[in-house]
């Protein structure tokens, strides 16, 4: 059964935790933004603060944005956009003519329209593909990885940050990037990833969201493999681990006693089990 044919066109993990659950509300979350940040070395030398952790926040997204060549004046979209965060922050550092936000779950985007009201402008602004006077420099759209309610060639840029370890079908999610990309558009994508193909039972005994469905183990070589088959050329896959693992401990020790399942990230990456990724492609 894929994603598309559930109720309500998701797993029922991530039904849950974006919609009633509100991971966007969690402290370990702080700022609205849900991934795990790209850390500063100096972030680990003292007591990390909330001004620390939105950054970090903020910082994995210039990561990857900053691999997808000149922005300015381009149509980006985001997969994946949760309550928009990631969006607004393009808009403001890169320029772009717009920013569409899409998300699956339609709870994450009713809050994202609250938190980004003042962004939101131009008549049916947010109601779907299309909708609006084209005003409006960012929209929110409801749609899945797997099946985006967009035109062939209607952006210069894609971009996922934390959210392809949902994807039901990374094939149909490089497919659809492929599609909707203009000719010498890019793709960025990060995520965290499993280096070992055998490693799925392993990471469902170390940590909770593995185990009830939330997060899907794959590799890297599943999404690179599948976006050069979609026509992607430059191709390319770098871990950015170092960057992110022992900060995202660090600022959970505020949180999480040793020995609770979410310290287990760092030790899954430190026993090769779990690693994170940015994934760039340019389309033909």
């Amino acid at each position: 059964m894929t994603q598309a044919d559930r109720p309500g066109g998701m797993r029922a993990a991530v039904q849950e935790t974006y919609g009633p659950a509100d991971l966007s509300a969690a402290p370990v979350f702080a700022g609205g933004f849900i991934n795990f940040g790209y850390w500063r070395p100096e972030d680990l030398d003292g007591p990390p603060s909330v001004d620390d952790r939105i950054r970090s926040q903020e910082d994995l997204y210039r990561r990857v944005l900053g691999t997808a060549g000149p922005l300015a004046g381009g149509q980006l979209l985001e997969v994946g956009c949760g309550l928009g965060m990631g969006c607004a922050l393009a808009l403001e550092e890169y320029g772009p003519a717009r920013v569409t936000g899409m998300d699956i779950h339609p709870q994450q985007l009713e809050r994202a329209r609250r938190a980004n009201a003042h962004l939101l402008t131009g008549v049916g602004a947010g109601a779907g593909a299309g909708s609006g006077d084209g005003a409006e420099r960012l929209r929110l759209v409801r749609g899945a990885a797997e099946d985006m309610p967009f035109a062939d060639a209607e952006f210069d840029c894609v971009y996922s940050v934390e959210a392809a370890q949902h994807f039901d079908d990374l094939a149909r999610f490089a497919a659809e990037t492929a599609r909707v990309l203009r000719p010498g558009g890019r793709a960025a994508v990060t995520s965290f990833f499993t280096p070992e193909p055998e490693a799925a039972p392993r990471l469902a005994e170390l940590l909770d969201t593995f185990a009830d469905g939330l997060d899907i183990a794959r590799t890297p070589a599943e999404l690179t493999d599948a976006l050069a088959r979609s026509g992607m050329t430059g191709v390319r896959c770098e871990s950015i681990g170092p960057s992110v693992w022992p900060g995202w401990d660090h600022w959970l020790s505020a949180q999480w006693k040793p020995g609770t399942w979410p310290r287990n990230f760092l030790h899954a990456w430190e026993q090769g089990l779990l690693d994170y990724y940015v994934i760039t492609a340019t389309r033909r």
